[in-house]
């Protein structure tokens, strides 16, 4: 079995079509890991979400930050705003199984070799933990009453992990690593205002998976999230959001030994200047 793993998608359906004809994906006998942020702000984000979710076990998403804004819109409807583009999906007949299929994917994926999160991870957490905290978060997502947590999943506090966190700055601080975060300083300590490539950060910052001694630098981490940063290798990690809603590239990487990187070209959906991509963040 053939393993790609795909980067940000956004609601451009066209080019993941694409992309899987140039990989020849054959859906019983290969699978496909999403990085998320199947959705939002692109052209087709109902017929992405539809797609991936019927392609059942040769499909494997993490949730990204856009998809977590759907959930919240999809409880309530005032948070959405007008870069998004989520109303089909809200005003879908089959709305409610998809916001049913989407709030049971997990935020973190992993097999013997490689581990997938959407963002990244906080230096404090190595394997275990990372596991552990991954389903504290699901477990609220997929509770009855989501909805509660849901409502209060935005903000920026808690930035710094401590042990004796709890409810719900917890699953906040859980759920912005795992689905928001690029750069932190040397302590960990997240940052959600810098989105620029590395080099344009704040002297004080550095990228997730540049911290010294983080503890899940054992780890062989895929993740997307970070278009203005491109393709990146290193550091035991490979990023792949490669900014397709921004007129740059659809990625899959080909999981094995050596990793095989296919690429596709992009109609730019979004207008934002090619030397700075710090808009397409959320």
């Amino acid at each position: 079995m053939a393993i790609y793993a795909i980067g940000d998608i956004q609601g451009c359906f066209d080019d993941l079509l694409k992309l899987l004809d140039i990989i020849a994906f054959n859906e019983h006998t290969d699978q496909l890991w999403f990085a998320g942020d199947l959705v939002n702000r692109g052209p087709q984000s109902l017929e992405t979400l539809r797609f991936i979710k019927a392609l059942g076990d040769a499909a494997i998403t993490v949730l990204g930050n856009h998809d977590l804004h759907l959930l919240a819109a999809s409880c309530a409807p005032k948070i959405a705003n007008k870069k998004d583009s989520l109303l089909p999906i809200l005003e879908a007949p089959d709305r409610d199984e998809l916001i049913h299929w989407l709030r049971h994917r997990p935020l973190f994926h992993f097999n013997d070799e490689f581990c997938m999160v959407h963002a990244g991870l906080p230096p404090q957490w190595d394997f275990k933990k990372t596991q552990k905290m991954a389903l504290l978060a699901e477990r609220a997502l997929r509770a009855p009453d989501y909805q509660v947590f849901l409502k209060q999943m935005y903000g920026n506090k808690p930035n710094l992990w401590s042990p004796n966190l709890k409810g719900v700055e917890k699953l906040r601080f859980i759920v912005n690593c795992f689905t928001r975060m690029r750069y932190c300083d040397i302590d960990g300590r997240l940052d959600f205002v810098q989105s620029g490539p590395p080099g344009s950060q704040s002297k004080n910052l550095i990228p997730w998976y540049s911290v010294p001694k983080r503890k899940n630098a054992d780890m062989r981490i895929i993740f997307g999230h970070w278009s203005s940063l491109g393709y990146y290798e290193g550091s035991n990690c490979y990023g792949i959001d490669t900014g397709c809603l921004w007129g740059g590239q659809l990625t899959a990487l080909r999981l094995g030994e050596p990793v095989q990187r296919f690429s596709i070209d992009c109609p730019e959906v979004k207008k934002v200047s090619k030397n700075n991509l710090a808009d397409a963040s959320v």
